[in-house]
């Protein structure tokens, strides 16, 4: 009795700062090929000769396949536990898939042709691929955080700890590939391959690094299985379904996953299409965002939380997003250089949404430890196919547009798919996530947090 004291205190103290930092790093693989995911693919498959329509298919088949794995993922991890093999055989395989995803069409080469239904087909099922072991790699990452500490605030801190690698991740990709684009211009299909195939392997390097710091330093959680009372107790997933809460979290996450991947998908089209700003504004107004969302990500860990500080936050930084979206949808070619501005202001928005977004869903799960995985896991299964369909929808629509891009340019303030897709889009979504975070009502710990974040 006396030691199940003792583990419960030990498991309520606020963590330190390099298992802090090791959990932080572990995510690293994932959000670094993920960037590239979201910013290259499209503009990939195009410049290689797919269609826009075709390219849609390829990364929609992608997140319909990393939507269904993670659901499937998060029931196993519930029964099986054993966090740390998921995570190292997902990131394995994303290592593997991922080269061959910007590698070139390995069927093609296969049979001989280049047909673009084959292409389609071939780089759809290395996408797919891909996505599963990012998939099993992101659920039981994020599932861990509920079972390393008892502790409201450091499982806020582990979240926004996540958060910053991951904004240095984004930064990472980007300066790798400035390096690359930098080297020399490319003008045939084997070089623009080539182009994207060392940004991919770099990619994978510089993740696998850190995939590496956080499998050896960190330990397997044993709360999920070595704590009294409620730990012990299989929680099915029809539990959730129940909770008015679970459904409030989920719509929220899914929201906010679509404000950040949404704008990032068409920013670079947006920046140079519809605003005419130089190239280099392609790396460096997402750069500014990622900057801005690491520096808030940092801050936001040496701050205290509850139930109303994460609601609070949420809404200023959807706030932030609206007032961003109605600026990007109205902003004229002449005042283009006010995007740095708004890109400041987004990234610290993405910070803010991201990081209580994340939390908010630490408090849903509380102390139901052994049905953790399930609810991040099935969270991540709606915002893959939320974000999938979105994009495709886009793209598909964006592809129709395109050949009246001169046209769209004719007036100052040209309402095109890019300008809905950066702008409205993101602040729709805000609007509607700040209306059901009011409505929520997430549990505070008996007494204010008032422990420092990291000890």
């Amino acid at each position: 009795m006396i030691g199940d004291v003792e583990d419960e205190e030990y498991y309520n103290r606020p963590l330190g700062r390099w298992p802090v930092f090791v959990y932080g790093v572990g995510h690293m693989l994932n959000d670094i090929t993920s960037a590239c995911w979201f910013t290259y693919l499209l503009v990939f498959l195009t410049d290689i000769g797919l269609s826009p329509g075709n390219a849609a298919i390829v990364m929609l088949s992608g997140q319909v396949a990393d939507g269904f794995m993670t659901a499937f993922s998060g029931e196993l991890i519930d029964r099986f536990g054993r966090f740390k093999i998921w995570h190292g055989a997902g990131s394995l395989l994303v290592a593997v898939s991922f080269s061959s995803v910007f590698g070139g069409c390995i069927p093609c080469k296969i049979f001989g042709t280049d047909s673009s239904a084959l292409e389609t087909i071939g780089y759809s099922i290395f996408a797919a691929i891909f996505n599963i072991g990012w998939a099993a790699t992101q659920v039981s990452h994020m599932s861990m955080v509920n079972c390393m500490t008892l502790n409201p605030t450091s499982r806020v801190v582990l979240a926004s700890c996540r958060n910053a690698f991951t904004m240095i991740a984004n930064l990472s990709l980007y300066a790798v590939a400035f390096v690359v684009f930098g080297l020399g211009k490319s003008r045939t299909h084997d070089e623009i391959e080539s182009q994207y195939r060392w940004i991919a392997y770099s990619s994978i390097f510089i993740g696998c690094c850190f995939v590496c710091i956080f499998l050896v330093g960190t330990k397997e959680p044993r709360l999920k299985d070595g704590f009294p009372g409620k730990v012990y107790a299989r929680v099915e997933w029809t539990y959730w379904f129940h909770k008015v809460l679970y459904y409030q979290v989920a719509l929220v996450y899914v929201l906010t996953r679509l404000v950040t991947n949404v704008s990032q998908s068409f920013l670079a089209f947006y920046v140079i299409n519809d605003l005419q700003m130089a190239q280099s504004s392609k790396a460096l107004v997402p750069a500014i965002i990622y900057i801005c969302s690491f520096i808030i990500s940092i801050i936001l860990q040496e701050m205290s939380w509850n139930g109303y500080r994460l609601k609070t936050f949420f809404s200023i930084g959807s706030v932030l997003w609206i007032f961003c979206g109605v600026a990007v949808l109205f902003l004229p070619l002449g005042l283009s250089g006010l995007m740095y501005i708004i890109s400041v202001i987004i990234g610290i928005a993405n910070a803010l949404m991201m990081v209580t977004g994340i939390g908010m869903q630490s408090v849903l799960v509380g102390q139901d430890l052994n049905g953790s995985a399930f609810v991040y896991g099935s969270l991540s299964f709606m915002d893959k196919m939320g974000c999938g369909i979105v994009l495709y929808v886009l793209e598909s629509y964006h592809s129709n547009v395109s050949s009246n891009v001169g046209e769209l340019h004719s007036s100052v303030h040209s309402f095109s798919v890019t300008r809905y897709a950066v702008g409205i889009v993101p602040a729709i979504c805000a609007l509607i996530g700040v209306a059901v975070t009011y409505s929520m009502k997430l549990e505070t710990p008996p007494k204010p947090i008032t422990e420092p974040l990291l000890a």
